[in-house]
C-alpha cells in the first residue's frame, strides 16, 4: 500500500479508537503514524494497542510508526472547599503551600519549585489561560497576586508560568517509568514534554539508551530563546500549538510555527505540527473552513507530519477524521502551487559530500524523467537527507532494519521499504530497483536514482549516486561479477 501524499498523518489512540477494527480503519484511511497518550491509560492498556498496532503491521505488509508522548510534569493547583471559587477582575488573590482547601482569597499550589523561581510581575495562568494572574510580591512558599482576567477557578486545574524558567525536570519519575515501560515494549519514537533546555532532551537520550528516537515538544516560552541547541540534539521536533498558545499571545503561535518548521527542514530533521488541527471533528463530521485552510497551511510550510489529537482518540468520528485530513493533503499536494511553494522554501544545504550527493540526485529526478528516488539506509541519515530536499518524485527508504524502516514512516515522504542485508551498492541497486516496481513506483522500462554510503554499515556516508534502469538484467550489463 502506498500514500498519495507526502506529508504523514499521526493519529492518537484513545477511548474511541482502541479495537483492532478501528486501528486498522485508522491507518486504511491513512494514518501513517499512531500516537500513544501516555497521559492517560495504563501501561496494560497501552501495551494492547502497542500489539494491536504490530498486529496490523504484519497484516497490510508496510511499516507503522509508534509514538509514544510522556506526559511530562504537571502544575495543578490543589482543592477548594466549594470545589470551584469565582475570581473578579482586579482582585487579589494568593497562591501558597499551605494544605488548607482553597477559597475566594487563596489556594494551594503544591510545587515549591515554582515559587522559588516567580519574580514580581511574573503571570500565572490557570486552566489554559482563562484566568491570568500578576505576581505582585512572592516568597519561597508563596505568590500575592492581582487577578488580571477573572473566571471560574476549580479543583485541580493546570497552571502555566510563561515567562520564566522553571527548575522543573522534563521528566517526571511517572515520565522515567513510562519512558522505559514503552521503550521495552518496542515504541519508535518518544515525545518529550515540558523541553525547556538541551539538557531536557540529553536526559531522556541516555535514558532511551538507542530504543528510540526523541522527539521534542516545543510548548514553553524557554524553549523557543534554546531551540537551536534543542534542535541539535532531539531527533525531531513537535510543535505544540495548544501550550504555546496558552504562554504566549496566540497571534504569535504561526509565525512560530512557520519559523521552528523552516529551521527542522534546513537541517533535515522530521516536524509535527499538531494541536487542535480538526477540533470541531471530535463532535462533527466535517471541520471548519478555517481547520482546513490550517492543515493545509502546515502542509505548504513542508511539514513532516500533521497530528490528530483528540478527533481520533476521543471524537465520535475518529476514521472521518483522518479521512479528511488525507483528503486536504491529497488536494493541497497535487495542485501547482504547492510545487511552487516548496521550491521557493527550498533552503541550502550545508556544504558536505551527502548533502551535494542528496541534491544531485533531486536534480537529476526532476530534469530527467526519472520515476524514484531509492535511498538505501541503516541508520536513516540517507533517507532524512533524501525528505530534506522535498522532491517532486517519490522517494523509497530502502533499509534491511525493520526498526528504520518503522522510524522513517514518519518523515515527509518517505515510502519505507524494508530490504535483504546487502554487503555491495550493486546488489542494492538491485534491491532498489525491484521494490520500484513491486510497489507500483516504476515499470521495468523506467529508470530510478539511487544514493547509498559506502562502505555499507556506516551511518553518515552518503556518497554515491546511480541513475539505473528497473530492468534487473540491464543492472548487471557489462558488469563483472
Amino acid at each position: 500500500m502506498r500514500r498519495s501524499r507526502n506529508v504523514k498523518i499521526v493519529a492518537t489512540l484513545g477511548p474511541a479508537s482502541s479495537d483492532r477494527e478501528m486501528i486498522k480503519a485508522l491507518f486504511e484511511a491513512g494514518a501513517d503514524v499512531f500516537r500513544l497518550n501516555m497521559s492517560h491509560g495504563s501501561h496494560e492498556e497501552t501495551a494492547a494497542r502497542h500489539r494491536i498496532i504490530r498486529e496490523v503491521e504484519h497484516e497490510v505488509k508496510r511499516p507503522i510508526c509508534i509514538l509514544a508522548d510522556l506526559q511530562g510534569p504537571k502544575l495543578r493547583v490543589g482543592e477548594f472547599a466549594n470545589g470551584a471559587e469565582m475570581l473578579e477582575e482586579g482582585a487579589s488573590f494568593r497562591m501558597d503551600l499551605d494544605e488548607a482547601p482553597g477559597d475566594a482569597s487563596r489556594v494551594r499550589l503544591p510545587h515549591p519549585e515554582i515559587f522559588t523561581a516567580l519574580e514580581v510581575g511574573s503571570s500565572l495562568l490557570v486552566n489554559d489561560g482563562k484566568i491570568r494572574l500578576k505576581v505582585t510580591a512572592c516568597d519561597d512558599s508563596s505568590a500575592d497576586c492581582e487577578v488580571i482576567v477573572g473566571g471560574e477557578i476549580s479543583n485541580r486545574k493546570g497552571v502555566n508560568v510563561p515567562d520564566v524558567v522553571l527548575p522543573v525536570a522534563a521528566l517526571s519519575e511517572k515520565d522515567k517509568a513510562d519512558l522505559e515501560f514503552v521503550c521495552e515494549l518496542g515504541v519508535d519514537w518518544l515525545a518529550l514534554s515540558f523541553v525547556q533546555r538541551a539538557a531536557d532532551v540529553e536526559e531522556a537520550i541516555v535514558l532511551a539508551k538507542g530504543r528510540a528516537a526523541v522527539l521534542s515538544k516545543i510548548e514553553k516560552p524557554a524553549a523557543l530563546t534554546e531551540l537551536d541547541a534543542i534542535l541539535e540534539v532531539s531527533n525531531g521536533i513537535m510543535v505544540a500549538r495548544g501550550d504555546l498558545g496558552v504562554e504566549l499571545l496566540v497571534s504569535d503561535v504561526p509565525p512560530l510555527q512557520k519559523r521552528i518548521v523552516r529551521k527542522c527542514r534546513e537541517v533535515g530533521k522530521p516536524v509535527i505540527v499538531a494541536t487542535q488541527m480538526m477540533e470541531s471533528m471530535i463532535t462533527s463530521p466535517v471541520p471548519t473552513r478555517a481547520e482546513v485552510s490550517d492543515a493545509a497551511q502546515a502542509i505548504y510550510e513542508g511539514a513532516d507530519a500533521i497530528m490528530l489529537s483528540a478527533e481520533s482518540a476521543a471524537g465520535d468520528y475518529p476514521v472521518e477524521a483522518v479521512t479528511m485530513m488525507d483528503s486536504v493533503a491529497q488536494s493541497v499536494e497535487h495542485n501547482d502551487p504547492y510545487r511552487e511553494v516548496i521550491t521557493n522554501g527550498q533552503i541550502p544545504s550545508a556544504p558536505s559530500i551527502a548533502n551535494a550527493i542528496t541534491a544531485a540526485a533531486r536534480e537529476v529526478a526532476e530534469t530527467t524523467d526519472i520515476k524514484a528516488i531509492c535511498s538505501f539506509t541503516h541508520s536513516g541519515t540517507t533517507a532524512l537527507l533524501a525528505a530534506r530536499e522535498r522532491p517532486s518524485v517519490p522517494i523509497l527508504a530502502l533499509t534491511p532494519f525493520k526498526g528504520t524502516a518503522r522510524r522513517l514512516s514518519l518523515a515527509w515522504g518517505l515510502h519505507c521499504v524494508v530490504t535483504e542485508e546487502v554487503e555491495r551498492f550493486k546488489l542494492a541497486v538491485v534491491s532498489a530497483a525491484r521494490a520500484a516496481v513491486s510497489d507500483g513506483f516504476a515499470d521495468k522500462d523506467d529508470h530510478i536514482v539511487v544514493t547509498a554510503g559506502v562502505p555499507f554499515n556506516t551511518p553518515g556516508t552518503t556518497n554515491i549516486l546511480r541513475v539505473a534502469p528497473c530492468d534487473e538484467a540491464k543492472i548487471y550489463a557489462g558488469e563483472p561479477h
